[in-house]
């Protein structure tokens, strides 16, 4: 068996990497990358590494040429006409290689969530569906780290955790959490044709965010709910562009609407324990 894994020096495939060989698989692990240099210097010499871009068909067809299972990482392109353009081109590719099985990251409760991504990657499950390969689709929600990450700090030090989130609460999943239920999925041959959620199975608010990060630092930090734009000229205050700073407030605002506060059970079956929100707090601030 011969597992493919594009993007694979970007922090999922990267990740995912580090569990297939940690399950010391004799399956053949295959990296498809842009960068063979940064590849081959990054990753395990157990990995054959293979060029591949998402922009380049002949280069996918040639890099998926025998390759059973294929876990296609979405295009990190902010466009998302181009990235629509790319998953195609990445299904087309595997479909003229004759991939047998191809896994794609996809986006937690696709068909229901008011997220601006989402259509991109409805749009991809159904580019897949018309290839006639065996899927699975692997619906990823977003990082825990996306929200919990040593930028955190700051509000520690400032002792206030700015969000419009109001009460919303939050269903993540940590990129390890993720990395270890997608090695699961690739390792089983049960999951054809089906989707999986790895959703997790609990949610969070920012004021149990803020009270989690209060008794780790053991310095009051206090949760301070605005509004949208509040949240605009906060985000563009601390250092955020203007795009970035809209970007993460409408996120946000779509959290406040319950959006992504949707559980799931699969990632509960396929690894031993989720990560917990006070496990990633602590991480993130003694990073």
């Amino acid at each position: 068996m011969t597992i493919a894994i594009t993007g694979a020096t970007g922090h999922l495939g990267n990740k995912v990497l580090e569990e297939l060989l940690n399950h010391k698989v004799n399956d053949t692990l295959v990296a498809v990358v842009r960068n063979e240099d940064k590849a081959k210097s990054q990753l395990s010499t157990d990995i054959e590494v293979r060029y591949g871009d998402y922009n380049d068909l002949p280069s996918l067809v040639n890099a998926f040429q025998g390759i059973d299972k294929l876990l296609f990482i979405s295009s990190p392109s902010n466009d998302d006409m181009e990235r629509t353009v790319q998953h195609a081109t990445v299904v087309r590719a595997a479909r003229d290689a004759g991939v047998s099985h191809i896994y794609y990251t996809s986006i937690s409760n696709a068909d229901h969530s008011t997220i601006s991504l989402a259509k991109l990657h409805v749009a991809t499950e159904a580019i897949i569906k018309v290839s006639g390969l065996d899927y699975t689709f692997i619906r990823n929600p977003l990082y825990t780290e996306v929200f919990i990450n040593p930028s955190l700090k700051e509000s520690v030090k400032s002792g206030k955790l700015v969000s419009n989130t109001g009460s919303g609460r939050l269903n993540t999943s940590s990129r390890n959490d993720i990395a270890k239920a997608t090695a699961q999925l690739l390792l089983n041959d049960n999951f054809k044709n089906q989707i999986i959620d790895l959703a997790a199975s609990s949610t969070w608010s920012f004021q149990e965010l803020a009270d989690t990060m209060s008794k780790i630092s053991e310095k009051e930090v206090q949760y301070k709910a605005v509004s949208k734009n509040e949240a605009v000229d906060y985000f563009t205050s601390i250092g955020l562009s203007e795009p970035g700073a809209q970007f993460t407030a409408s996120l946000y605002d779509a959290i406040e609407k319950g959006d992504i506060e949707q559980t799931h059970t699969d990632i509960e079956r396929l690894i031993d324990k989720e990560t917990t929100l006070e496990e990633a707090v602590a991480q993130a601030l003694s990073s």
